[in-house]
């Protein structure tokens, strides 16, 4: 491709001649109300328009600049993660810009044949591999997430921010109020935490609400952290953590929260880690499945595949309630925390870059350049994902109940919203 043919594209308008990366910058420009500007390697420029521009793109090599051809915005990506391409100004915008234009990376032959390998290495139909993938996620330090994430409870899902909530704290302890009164948790009653990262859900359901956890993770790092701070707290008798896949939850449970798990059952797994859910609830059990979903069946992102979350694939809506239904789960409620999302992933972005000299300082071999481009660039971009009005990618919290739900459960959803009650009564 011809760097200049790209320069001399009118601004707001289409270029002059072809070129993947001439056309995306003209699909941005004619829909994308956000200006920015493209340095090429040459020296010459794109502008979309002349105002002054929100950030800009520069590129480092005419590599970087070949690759949208066969590869669309994962090119842009991966050049940026490589240093091949560098971006000044507002981060954010970016991808604001670039979820405006629409692009699907993943309709591209050669992203597919990456998707399809990817899946073929990395398919968590293997308990063992599932395991791994979890772990290269999840067994990152501890000192790593608590520079980022909330100082309440290190919850790294969804919060719940509503009206007048201004911090992730408030928003994270809301969350877990808000899905503890949806399954109308008690003093005394037993649930199952599936996929307990650090414990918060854990500790406040106890506090809060009287419940006795027990929390699963696959995550060996992370069950090791927290089996500590369970017994530097005196909860032994109280709180108990299981090391196990999300398949082979043991026993079964009055209550049951899933929160942000689904996501890691795979592309062909979901049926398997729906069921392991339902297997763990007793007869009229309520649950709370809380996860990613699609609105529609999309291919996953590969870029957070493959850099992020390897073996994870976000299902469609559609594709979880039928499978819940399959399994004898009532479904009761659904509810669509997207624009949750969007503040929560503000919030974390915003601490990471804060935070990155004390991140890169804990290990500054692990925590290099190349880690910071890849986990800022997932933040930002997943906060304009949920953010975007063209997203298919949305929040879902699925309200369940193993069998039928009864009488006792309240008739509408105006207990939730009684701030000062731990649950209905």
């Amino acid at each position: 491709m011809n760097e200049a043919t790209v320069a001399a594209a009118s601004p707001r308008g289409a270029p002059a001649r072809g070129g993947a990366l001439a056309r995306y910058l003209g699909s941005l420009a004619t829909r994308s109300a956000i200006p920015f500007r493209v340095v090429f390697v040459d020296g010459t420029e794109f502008r979309s328009s002349d105002a002054e521009p929100a950030f800009t793109l520069r590129f480092r090599t005419r590599r970087a600049q070949r690759a949208p051809m066969l590869f669309g915005h994962l090119a842009l990506l991966e050049a940026y993660f490589d240093g091949e391409l560098d971006v000044d100004g507002d981060f954010a915008q970016v991808f604001r810009a670039g979820m405006d234009a629409s692009s699907n990376a993943s309709d591209l032959p050669l992203v597919r044949l990456r998707n399809g390998w990817h899946e073929m290495r990395h398919s968590n139909a293997s308990i063992a591999q599932a395991k791994a993938n979890a772990e290269y996620h999840y067994d990152l330090p501890y000192d790593f997430y608590r520079c980022w994430l909330d100082r309440e409870v290190m919850m790294y899902t969804c919060g719940y921010w509503r009206e007048g909530t201004t911090t992730v704290e408030e928003a994270q302890l809301a969350k877990i109020d808000h899905v503890c009164r949806k399954v109308d948790l008690r003093p005394g009653e037993t649930f199952v935490d599936v996929g307990c990262g650090f414990g918060g859900l854990l500790f406040r359901a106890l506090d809060r609400f009287g419940a006795l956890g027990t929390g699963i993770n696959t995550a060996s790092r992370q069950v090791a952290d927290l089996r500590r701070e369970v017994t530097r707290r005196g909860l032994d008798d109280r709180i108990k953590v299981v090391e196990c896949d999300f398949r082979e939850i043991p026993g079964q449970y009055d209550k049951l929260l899933s929160i942000g798990s689904v996501e890691h059952a795979g592309r062909d797994q979901l049926g398997a880690v729906i069921k392991g859910h339902a297997d763990a609830m007793k007869p009229g059990a309520l649950g709370l499945i809380h996860f990613i979903g699609h609105v529609g069946r999309v291919d996953t992102e590969f870029y957070i595949r493959k850099y992020i979350f390897p073996g994870g694939w976000i299902p469609s809506l559609a594709e979880a309630i039928e499978a819940m239904e399959a399994h004898g789960l009532e479904v009761i409620d659904v509810e669509n925390l997207r624009r949750h999302y969007a503040l929560t992933l503000d919030a974390w972005a915003t601490r990471f870059d804060a935070q990155w000299e004390a991140i890169h300082a804990q290990d500054p071999v692990r925590f290099d350049e190349h880690f910071r481009r890849k986990w800022r660039t997932y933040l930002w971009s997943c906060a304009e994902m949920f953010r975007s009005p063209n997203g298919k990618t949305h929040l879902f919290q699925v309200l369940v109940a193993k069998g039928n739900i009864g009488p006792r459960y309240p008739m509408s959803r105006a207990f939730l919203y009684r701030q000062d009650a731990p649950a209905p009564s």
